[in-house]
């Protein structure tokens, strides 16, 4: 079966997103699928263009026209999906429900071409503040039942039965076991202890309340040393204040360490000299308590003992994850510094413990309903 993967912004290498597409586009070919990328990329000239497979499907042009192009023409994209007799489109939500888009799903119900969306995150709403962003999410509110009515099914991450009207197809993150290497070192922790936090930051990851709890942690002078490793930059400056601001504050310079952003062997490093992992601590900041995110499977992938503080099924019962509150108080260390100090499963066995969720196996329930819908 042809099948087309769309994507409504280009790809990172360092980004966990990014990464996450390829290794879902992997697990479907390995179900079968015979799949391409479609996905929209802004060169280095400026030149806007939606590119198949890293190849050129059309050039959109450079400046307000083109950026116009890309929201309100997607007649290149349907001429493909015609030509090459694709049969399945997988449309990652851009939260970009609106008229033009609804014809496109309208055009391929004609094909009577299959549509699933996945909605990564949801609810989102709340994840929205600037006034640009809003103006895209009251367009999204006024027509993203309309735009599901066309689509065949929603693929979420939650435990959400029906979204938007339309049925879902309920899967978990997944893993590449491949692409991700257990940690090799165990290091002494009876004198220091290493936490580290990866992600592209947001609000609701809450890295400020560990940050904090550093900071009462810090007061008392310990002898007993604790490191944050954050790797990731800030997705705006609102972000940037919250981490930095306390840091300051509370005078942690030389206990909290921002790298920036870090992928492959440099991200790996990192990871080898750390000892427990940080998860998002403030997902109830977007108004969300119930979410299977990327960021834990890797963390235990990788083999760590870490910490979040929504609700995910696949982790809350597991003797590797200490649960924090979800509340706005700071993260108790000493608390933390006795978790850790409990922990005896070696690496190896963490990353055993969730070899059902793989990529390939989450992949799979998308496929069996794609061919038994």
């Amino acid at each position: 079966m042809k099948a087309l993967f769309l994507v409504f912004y280009g790809f990172q290498e360092y980004n966990g997103i990014s990464k996450k597409i390829r290794y879902q586009i992997n697990a479907l070919k390995k179900c079968g699928l015979d799949i391409r990328t479609c996905y929209y990329e802004v060169m280095p000239d400026g030149n806007r263009q939606w590119l198949i497979d890293g190849k050129l499907l059309t050039n959109l042009g450079r400046g307000i026209t083109a950026k116009l192009k890309k929201r309100i023409s997607f007649h290149p994209i349907l001429q493909y999906i015609k030509e090459e007799n694709i049969s399945f489109v997988y449309i990652r939500s851009y939260h970009n429900a609106n008229p033009f888009t609804i014809h496109f799903v309208k055009e391929l119900k004609k094909l009577e071409t299959t549509v699933f969306l996945e909605i990564p995150t949801y609810p989102y709403d709340q994840e929205y503040f600037s006034t640009m962003d809003k103006l895209q999410l009251c367009t999204d509110k006024l027509f993203r039942r309309t735009f599901c009515k066309y689509i065949n099914a929603i693929v979420t991450f939650s435990n959400h039965t029906e979204i938007f009207g339309q049925r879902t197809i309920r899967i978990s993150n997944g893993i590449d076991f491949n692409n991700i290497p257990v940690r090799k070192a165990v290091h002494d922790i009876s004198k220091e202890l290493h936490l580290i936090g990866v992600a592209e930051i947001h609000f609701w990851h809450g890295f400020d309340r560990l940050i904090k709890g550093l900071g009462q942690y810090y007061k008392n002078h310990p002898e007993y040393k604790v490191y944050f490793h954050l790797v990731g930059n800030m997705s705006s400056e609102r972000e940037r204040r919250e981490i930095e601001t306390p840091i300051r504050e509370y005078g942690i310079e030389s206990y909290v360490i921002c790298h920036g952003a870090k992928h492959g062997e440099d991200l790996d490093a990192l990871f080898e000299q750390a000892d427990f992992a940080i998860g998002s601590l403030a997902r109830h900041r977007s108004g969300i308590y119930d979410i299977k995110t990327l960021k834990n499977r890797e963390y235990a992938a990788r083999g760590f003992a870490f910490t979040y503080s929504e609700t995910d099924s696949d982790f809350d019962h597991m003797p590797y994850v200490m649960k924090t509150t979800a509340d706005e108080s700071p993260v108790d260390i000493s608390q933390l510094i006795v978790f850790c100090h409990s922990q005896s499963l070696s690496p190896q066995e963490i990353r055993d413990s969730i070899r059902h969720l793989s990529w390939e196996d989450q992949m799979n329930k998308v496929y069996n309903k794609l061919i038994f819908h």
